[in-house]
């Protein structure tokens, strides 16, 4: 069956100022996959991420030139709806960012914007929280402030906020880099069974983790785009000498 291209990215070059951050990168992202963008710090992963929903809007002095689709819609298209765009494609940060309000209040915020029935919330909301497996942990207290839930419950919180506007992509920027182990090793088992419903593109610095979630893996180095393939032959079988130094851990 051949695979539907869900979001794409068709030579970019990306300037903040005079500084290039991006140059000539075009990649392909699958539909309902596990994509993680790898490399060292600084190479532009995050700037890539950020691009498909237009979170460089806000950025002075940013120039893009390229291409960035959704299907068949051009992202930086004028008649583009920017809060429809981030309604189709969500974002998840390296932070937990839960707002200073109820758990309840946090999962309504988004469906309370975008005008969704008042009498349909309430089951929105249940069914965001089991699909991010939190549930369970919280309906006896929907009204506790989300600050009060644990690093790993308000990353899973985060993410429900995220799938409750039934988005086709959710990009993650390292969203298990301030989180323990055990709760690294639920956000994982999370995003794996999110990809059933959705498009998944994740940056991340652990290897382990990319290894254990990705279905392909795009190596970025100094902005470009080095490798991109299966997760297999990323980390087995590399075709760029710097793709395996980078797995092998002579750089980082």
């Amino acid at each position: 069956m051949k695979e539907e291209i869900k979001l794409s990215a068709n030579d970019i070059n990306l300037f903040f100022g005079n500084k290039q951050i991006l140059k000539n990168v075009s990649i392909e992202f699958q539909k309902n996959q596990v994509t993680s963008l790898i490399g060292p710090s600084g190479c532009g992963k995050s700037t890539l991420l950020r691009s498909f929903n237009r979170m460089h809007d806000l950025v002075n002095d940013v120039k893009i030139e390229g291409i960035f689709k959704l299907d068949d819609i051009n992202l930086y298209d004028k008649a583009c709806s920017v809060t429809e765009i981030r309604k189709r494609i969500g974002m998840v940060f390296q932070k937990p960012n839960p707002l200073p309000k109820s758990i309840y209040d946090n999962m309504a915020y988004a469906l309370n914007i975008h005008k969704f029935p008042k009498n349909e919330i309430p089951d929105m909301i249940e069914s965001a929280l089991r699909e991010s497996f939190l549930w369970d942990e919280v309906k006896d207290e929907l009204k506790k402030p989300a600050t009060k839930l644990s690093g790993g419950q308000q990353q899973r919180l985060c993410i429900a906020r995220t799938v409750v506007l039934r988005p086709e992509v959710i990009l993650m920027d390292e969203p298990c880099s301030a989180l323990d182990p055990i709760s690294t090793r639920k956000i994982e088992d999370l995003i794996v069974k999110l990809k059933e419903d959705y498009t998944i593109i994740i940056v991340t610095h652990n290897m382990q983790q990319a290894q254990r979630i990705s279905d392909k893996v795009a190596f970025m180095y100094l902005g470009e785009l080095i490798e991109f393939d299966s997760c297999d032959t990323i980390f087995n079988h590399p075709k760029m000498e710097l793709t395996q130094n980078y797995i092998g851990g002579h750089f980082g």
